[in-house]
């Protein structure tokens, strides 16, 4: 598992669970991990960005599986390094990994592929950006063409913001994804997750989530990489799953396979429920996190061997995987400050927090002279499962109360659509 965060801390767990895994041995490793991975797997000193080292690391131990967390090392193209020294490896090339590394890509290939998106305009300049300012109307989705760790979309409700945020964009603020901006027409509804695996031509269905996005209760505040989830997003029904599928998902993989960059992994679709139907928003080439954290706390099958299936080209061996009917629930538990400057070093002192069946991701954390500490802007998934939403808000929400992390914060309202829903 390469990765340090919670998404790779959830993966780690349910991959620790896996018969497939026992049956090769029973090793897993991180890299580089945190302590919270350090329960189920060996963490190794390893840097994604070298390729020669990881390939050198697996090759030694005769490694079966890779899976790579992060979006980073995928877009710089670790699956194809692994691939070529025949290292299985769940997770797309570099060339397919370009639909979460360009938005303009991405919104390419919808056109290519007739796929329901938002109207768009690359720019590539800020003049440019200012100009195509005129083809909407308020608000205006501006989105970073590149990585931009989930925080680089601004939604700008006057023609006066939208410019301060572009001449920020092209000035740097997200660094290199910035360079060059897609503008988006504004799409009225509700956001939803949608996740699928693919071995590049057999499709199959891996669950929907609900990310919160904003960093303040009633979805205020800047956007983040994620404050919360649950899944199953019920609001995402079986006839619009279907439709996902049908309309969204299932020309994606064709048209990649057709352009000869075929994708090999999760999808993870980001949707906007309109009055229209479902349209994409965009496209993550990994699991998105916190959602993994939900989804694989209902997960009943095997991950490591949906993942092999993937990585071998087998998927169409397989049946459907199950969840459990439960509603899972994560609350992050981030640093003061995020996101802009988290405040790194505060103590955490997890008591008994996973007594009643909760389970503690940890996301941003590190030992310091044997004590738990925040290292990072999200430091700690507290996921829990209940019959319902808000069963499942009262289980997350009491291991959260067991956590003494006094420099810490977080929102108090995760699943709040889905309660209201459910009355």
């Amino acid at each position: 598992m390469l990765g340090s965060g919670g998404r790779e801390h959830a993966l780690c767990w349910k991959l620790a669970q896996s018969a497939a895994v026992a049956e090769n041995g029973g090793k897993l490793y991180a890299a580089p991990g945190n302590p919270g991975m350090a329960e189920c797997a060996q963490l190794v000193a390893l840097d994604a960005k070298n390729h020669a080292a990881v390939v050198a690391f697996c090759e030694e131990h005769a490694i079966g599986l890779v899976v790579i967390g992060p979006e980073a090392p995928l877009v710089d193209g670790l699956a194809d390094s692994l691939r070529a020294a025949d290292v299985p490896v769940f997770g797309p090339s570099q060339a397919a990994a370009q639909l979460e590394g360009s938005k303009n890509f991405t919104k390419a290939l919808c056109d290519r592929a007739g796929i329901p998106t938002a109207g768009y305009v690359h720019c590539t300049s800020l003049a440019q950006a200012k100009a195509a300012l005129t083809t909407f109307a308020p608000p205006f989705v501006l989105k970073a063409d590149g990585l931009a760790a989930g925080k680089g979309v601004v939604i700008a409700e006057s023609e006066e913001h939208a410019v301060e945020a572009l001449e920020d964009m092209f000035d740097g603020a997200f660094g290199q994804a910035g360079a060059e901006v897609v503008i988006e027409e504004f799409m009225a509804g509700e956001e939803a997750s949608f996740f699928a695996l693919t071995d590049g031509d057999t499709v199959i269905p891996f669950g929907t989530a609900q990310d919160h996005k904003r960093v303040g209760d009633g979805d205020t505040g800047p956007n983040t990489g994620g404050m919360g989830a649950y899944s199953p997003a019920r609001v995402l029904t079986e006839d619009l799953v279907a439709e996902t599928l049908e309309r969204i998902v299932f020309p994606t993989v064709r048209q990649m396979r057709q352009d000869g960059t075929p994708y090999v992994g999760v999808l993870y679709a980001g949707l906007m429920l309109t009055d229209e139907g479902a349209k994409l928003v965009e496209y993550n080439c990994r699991f998105g996190d916190p959602e993994c954290q939900v989804l694989m706390m209902r997960l009943q099958s095997d991950l490591a061997e949906y993942m092999l299936a993937c990585a071998s080209g087998t998927l169409a061996k397989l049946p459907e995987p199950t969840f459990a009917e439960d509603t899972a629930m994560t609350v992050v538990m981030a640093a003061n400050g995020y996101p802009a400057t988290p405040e790194k070093g505060g103590t955490i002192d997890l008591d008994d927090a996973e007594g009643q069946g909760a389970k503690v991701f940890h996301a941003g954390t590190a030992l310091k002279d044997g004590q738990l500490v925040a290292n990072g802007g999200r430091v700690l998934n507290v996921t829990a499962s209940g019959a319902d939403t808000k069963a499942a808000q009262k289980a997350a929400y009491a291991a959260v109360g067991k956590i003494d992390f006094p420099s810490g914060f977080y929102r108090s309202d995760i699943g709040w659509r889905e309660i209201a829903r459910e009355g």
